[in-house]
């Protein structure tokens, strides 16, 4: 008996019913399916018109405070160093361990000024002011709010909908929802940017952009900013393109009859996996060339974005990417997480990504881009009103709060202006709250996909990004 015939002997109940769903059940279906759905699986497509065909997430890793930046709060220079302990216990509010112990919780005014902006009259912080200029262009949340109350649980809910690991990220759900606009790049690109403020960053990992219980092609893939942009991608010496074809074709077919034999879909992944391969050989070398843009572009987003792995080359290289038709391309910027020093550090991530999001914005404006592109930027949650250990005439910090924070969009078919409230000193939202999930449930429906149909069956239970529990689009937010 060869090693085949004993796979088949040892099928369990669980994975003959696998193999029949896999198998008769397609077979049933296969006059229904167009050959791609055959080939890879049953893809949604949209449920309705799109208002955006691709999407960039801005992800502030750390959780930028929103007092510093876009929440103005003039009620808290005259509660400045006042203690709020009572109001906190009276509220039950949850504290982490950082804060837990304090004698005092002091409120803190920001050290920054706000002014307004634009039709809007949107208050910014002077810390933004490339960003200031844009307001009318940008969908700013005041009124976000998570479950989560520590970074690695709050990314994991932020970025794939759930705060317990395994579960497919947003860009795998639309990679896997939507299919591939482009056959040379991947649909789901990852990009990380260095950065200038607190120099031991909160820690992420490549949960946040995998796919999960999806197929493995569905992940996001990171495109280095050092050296060769993807490892093992280029020939070994001696190997020229048509070798590489050739042992290609002869590996697929291999491969082919493994399939063929056992069934895994893994085997085609891996086939996939190698002939996009092949194909990024030719178009990452022309995607990371950045000798074709013009000097205008690269003043536009900065100096900075003649650096490798800065933010500003990150946000070029990520219109350059959607350009070539990815889907979903994702740039993670570290170091948000005041805790002490928070004026000079979150003064430096500032800089880092002020001129360089709004360099993007304009660029995408001036290609025909941005009606059709979403733009998605902030962090996991809030910070606190109170100051992390002492205050003094230069610096303070600030905890970690669920309740409210802030976000911005723009393009894509959302609208521009101010939506949201919290309460005179931010630690309460007082109007149109969002959740987490709501986020999630709109930048669906802006891609066209409606959350509650988008699912997979796993582990018994149709999965979703949004999850069980209550998503509903934010409808006021969009044209």
């Amino acid at each position: 008996m060869n090693n085949i015939d004993q796979f088949n002997e040892s099928v369990c109940r669980r994975q003959f019913f696998r193999r029949s769903a896999t198998g008769l059940g397609v077979a049933a279906l296969s006059s229904l399916l167009n050959r791609e759905s055959r080939a890879e699986g049953i893809r949604v497509g949209t449920h309705f018109a799109p208002k955006a065909k691709r999407a960039i997430y801005l992800s502030m890793i750390g959780a930028p405070s929103q007092f510093e930046t876009f929440d103005y709060k003039p009620k808290l220079e005259e509660m400045h160093k006042t203690d709020l302990k009572e109001m906190l216990v009276k509220s039950g509010v949850r504290l982490t361990t950082m804060t837990s112990g304090q004698a005092t919780f002091p409120a803190v005014a920001s050290k920054f000024k706000f002014k307004q902006h634009g039709e809007s009259r949107a208050w910014v912080s002077e810390k933004l002011p490339h960003t200031a200029k844009m307001v009318d262009d940008m969908c700013i949340i005041r009124s976000m709010h998570t479950d989560a109350i520590n970074h690695e649980p709050a990314n994991q809910l932020m970025f794939t909908g759930n705060m317990i690991s395994g579960k497919p990220s947003i860009g795998s759900w639309l990679s896997y929802g939507l299919g591939s606009m482009n056959q040379d790049l991947p649909e789901f690109v990852v990009l990380h940017a260095s950065n200038t403020g607190r120099q031991d960053p909160q820690a992420i990992s490549s949960r946040f952009w995998g796919s999960g219980f999806l197929p493995g092609k569905h992940a996001g893939v990171s495109l280095r900013s050092h050296g060769d942009p993807v490892l093992f991608l280029k020939n070994s010496p001696g190997i020229d393109p048509g070798l590489r074809r050739t042992m290609l074709d002869n590996l697929n077919k291999m491969n082919q009859m493994t399939y063929d034999s056992v069934g895994d879909p893994q085997t085609q992944t891996r086939m996939k996996q190698y002939e996009m391969a092949f194909r990024m050989q030719t178009s990452v070398p022309d995607l990371t060339d950045l000798s074709t843009e013009s000097e205008k572009t690269f003043e536009m987003y900065g100096p900075d974005s003649k650096k490798s792995g800065t933010f500003a080359r990150s946000c070029l290289m990520a219109r350059r990417l959607i350009e070539r038709d990815v889907r979903f391309v994702q740039i993670f910027h570290r170091g948000w997480d005041q805790h002490g020093n928070l004026p000079r550090d979150l003064g430096n991530q500032c800089k880092d990504v002020d001129q360089a999001s709004w360099a993007l914005v304009q660029d995408l404006k001036q290609r025909g881009m941005l009606d059709d592109t979403l733009v998605i930027w902030g962090g996991e949650f809030g910070r606190t009103v109170y100051s992390q250990g002492g205050i003094t005439e230069d610096s303070y910090g600030r905890d970690h709060h669920p309740k409210c924070f802030t976000m911005w969009m723009a393009g894509g078919g959302v609208k521009p202006g101010v939506y949201g409230e919290t309460d005179e000193i931010s630690f309460n939202i007082v109007k149109d709250p969002y959740h987490v999930r709501d986020l999630h449930a709109t930048i669906l429906h802006q891609m066209g996909i409606d959350h509650q149909r988008l699912s997979v069956k796993y582990q018994g239970l149709d999965q979703k990004l949004t999850g069980v529990e209550h998503a509903h689009v934010m409808k006021d937010l969009l044209l």
